[in-house]
C-alpha cells in the first residue's frame, strides 16, 4: 500500500485525487491531508478517509475546525508552514502530491524532494519560483518528481525510452481559453465570470484565469525547463481549442510523438499516482471516430501579453520567475475581486517586474531569498493598485 499526503486536497487537483485514489484504494492509502480554507469540506473528507494526519494552514482556524470533526476523527492535527513541512517529511509517507495554489507549496515541495519522497507535482509555482533548487535536491537524492499537469504528464509520457539529447523541442498545447476569438477592443470589459467559463477543462478559480491570460501557459514553459533540462528555444505554445492533444515532442530526426486523451485531470493524476504501473479506470475514453477536426495556430501575443511576460520572466531566471508568479497571483485575486479589469492583469505584472530589475533582482538566489522577493513583489503591487484606485 502506497502511503499518500496530499497539500491542497480541498482543491479542484486535491479532490480529484482523492477520486482516483479511491479507485486505486487496493494500492493507494490517504495518510495526510492538508488545506488552507474550505474547512467544511476538509472535515468532510477526513470523515470519510480517515486520514492520521491533518494539516491546516491557516493555524487561527484550528478551532472552528475541530467544531466541525466533533470527537469522530482522533488523528493528529498540524498546522501553518511547519505542519505542512512535517507532513511533507513524515516517514510514513511514500508520495507527496503537491496540490496547493500559488506560493504556499514552494517549502512543503522541496522538504518533500530534500526527504526523499516521490512527489506528484500539481503546483506549479514551486518550479517555477524555485525550479532550480528543487530540482539540483531532486537529482542529488534521486528523487522522482512525477508531473500531473496534463501537458507536462504528456511531454513525460512521449520521451519514456527515449534519449533525451535527441529531443528538438516541444510543443505545450493550449485551448486558448473563453476569450480566444473574442475582439481585442471588448477584453477590457470581460467580467470575472466570462472568464472562469472555460470551453474545456473544470479547474479551480485561479488557474481558470490563467488559462483565460494564457499565464498558465507561461508557467507551464517554465516548468518544462526545469522538468526537462530544455532551454527556452525548445519550448513552444500551441493554441489547440479542442483540448484533445496535450503535447508534442519532435526530435532530431523529424519525428514527432503527440499524446492524446480527454480533458480530464483523473488520468494524469492517476499515471503519477501509479506509475510506472498502468491501471484500468472507469473514467473518460477517446473516441477517434468521433473526434473531428483538431485544430492548431500559434498564440496572439496582442491577446495575450502574459505568455510573453513569462517567457521573459524565464529566460531572465534567478528571482524575476518567483516576482511575476507573485505579481499574477495578486493580479488574478484583484481582477476576481473586482478591483481591476482583465486587461489590467497583465500591466500590473509587468510593472512590477520592472520594478524589481531596477531593485532587487537577484541570479542565484537560495531559497530565503526567493521567498523574500515573492513577499515584496506582492508589497510593490499593493503599492500600485492603492496608487490606480486612487487615480481612478
Amino acid at each position: 500500500m502506497k502511503k499518500l499526503a496530499i497539500i491542497g486536497s480541498t482543491g479542484s487537483i486535491g479532490r480529484q485525487t482523492l477520486e482516483v485514489a479511491e479507485h486505486l484504494r487496493e494500492k493507494i492509502v490517504i495518510y495526510g491531508l492538508a488545506a488552507h480554507r474550505s474547512l467544511e469540506l476538509l472535515a468532510e473528507q477526513v470523515k470519510k478517509y480517515r486520514p492520521p494526519v491533518v494539516v491546516l494552514a491557516d493555524g487561527a482556524k484550528k478551532e472552528a475546525f475541530l467544531s466541525l470533526l466533533g470527537e469522530s476523527w482522533q488523528g493528529r492535527l498540524l498546522t501553518g508552514p511547519e505542519g505542512l513541512e512535517e507532513l511533507a517529511t513524515d516517514p510514513e509517507v511514500a508520495m507527496v502530491v503537491s496540490a496547493a495554489v500559488g506560493a504556499a507549496g514552494i517549502r512543503p515541495t522541496l522538504a518533500a524532494v530534500k526527504a526523499g519522497k516521490a512527489v506528484a507535482l500539481a503546483n506549479k509555482e514551486a518550479l517555477v519560483a524555485a525550479g532550480e533548487l528543487i530540482m539540483a535536491e531532486a537529482a542529488k537524492r534521486n528523487t522522482s518528481i512525477l508531473p500531473v499537469d496534463s501537458e507536462h504528464s504528456a511531454v513525460f509520457q512521449c520521451l519514456m525510452g527515449e534519449d533525451r539529447s535527441a529531443v528538438k523541442k516541444i510543443y505545450l498545447t493550449a485551448s486558448g481559453g473563453p476569450f480566444r476569438e473574442t475582439p481585442l477592443a471588448r477584453l477590457a470589459q470581460v467580467t470575472p465570470e466570462e472568464a472562469l467559463a472555460h470551453p474545456t477543462w473544470q479547474m479551480g478559480k485561479k488557474i481558470t484565469i490563467d488559462s483565460a491570460t494564457l499565464m498558465n501557459k507561461g508557467l507551464e514553459v517554465i516548468e518544462a525547463h526545469w522538468l526537462f533540462a530544455l532551454d527556452y528555444d525548445r519550448i513552444h505554445v500551441v493554441i489547440h481549442p479542442q483540448s484533445i492533444v496535450h503535447a508534442v515532442v519532435e526530435m532530431v530526426d523529424g519525428f514527432c510523438t503527440a499524446q492524446l486523451g480527454p480533458p480530464d485531470m483523473r488520468l494524469p493524476i492517476q499515471f503519477a499516482l501509479t506509475y510506472p504501473a498502468r491501471r484500468e479506470n472507469p473514467f473518460s475514453r477517446l473516441d477517434l471516430a468521433t473526434l473531428g477536426r483538431l485544430d492548431f495556430s500559434p498564440p496572439d501575443l496582442e491577446r495575450f501579453p502574459c505568455l510573453a511576460l513569462a517567457y521573459a520572466a524565464g529566460r531572465r531566471g534567478g528571482t524575476m520567475p518567483a516576482v511575476m508568479n507573485a505579481a499574477n497571483e495578486e493580479a488574478v485575486a484583484a481582477f476576481l475581486a473586482g478591483r481591476i479589469g482583465f486587461c489590467t492583469i497583465p500591466a500590473l505584472v509587468e510593472k512590477v517586474m520592472e520594478a524589481h530589475e531596477k531593485e532587487g533582482y537577484v541570479s542565484s538566489p537560495d531559497l530565503e531569498t526567493i521567498l523574500d522577493a515573492d513577499h515584496r513583489a506582492r508589497k510593490v503591487f499593493s503599492s500600485l493598485l492603492t496608487r490606480q484606485s486612487c487615480a481612478g
